[in-house]
């Protein structure tokens, strides 16, 4: 860990100038200077000073906690192709089962479909990109072209066929996880 930078990024976040993170410590502009370039290093006592007048802590200063991906690349996605059903699965966001939603990119080749799934638990929308589809929910049949999209609560059985000659993509996300 770079102290230096660390506490530079924190004095900066507090609108402080190195002169004035300096009087409050009742330290040296120089001095500030040189540790934020990790140039010295601070006593620990020194350190509690600087982390006090920056509205931290020795603990808090250290706690390297890992944040959440929040961008997802086209090396993250995860495809599963179901040949004999005639569909591909993209997972465009890895381990979304951990999360409250999941987001994938179906894609249905010409009559490809996904097998009825049994009513659970949760909701489920979903936006064509391209092609067309039919979505069955409970006994009802919906249409759905490319630019329109759909939302229902998953209480009943429901499915999705493509019936049109080319592949349909859809963007769809479950919540809780289904896939």
């Amino acid at each position: 860990m770079q102290i230096g930078n660390k506490i530079k990024r924190l004095r900066l976040e507090y609108g402080l100038t190195q002169e004035e993170l300096a009087d409050r410590c009742e330290l040296t502009k120089g001095y500030i200077s040189q540790l934020e370039r990790d140039l010295t290093s601070p006593s620990i006592a020194t350190l509690k000073d600087i982390l006090d007048c920056l509205g931290s802590s020795i603990p808090e200063f250290f706690n390297e906690q890992k944040t959440d991906q929040i961008v997802f690349k086209a090396k993250d996605i995860f495809v599963k192709d179901v040949e004999d059903k005639g569909y591909r699965i993209k997972w465009i966001v890895p381990n979304a089962q951990k999360m409250e939603m999941e987001p994938i990119i179906l894609e249905l080749m010409e009559n490809g479909e996904v097998d009825e799934d049994n009513p659970h638990q949760g909701e489920e929308f979903g936006y064509v990109l391209s092609g067309s589809i039919i979505l069955t929910v409970g006994k009802e049949r919906h249409k759905v072209k490319k630019g329109e999209c759909f939302h229902y609560k998953t209480n009943y059985p429901h499915s999705i066929k493509n019936f049109g000659k080319k592949q349909a993509q859809v963007l769809w996300i479950s919540t809780p996880p289904n896939f």
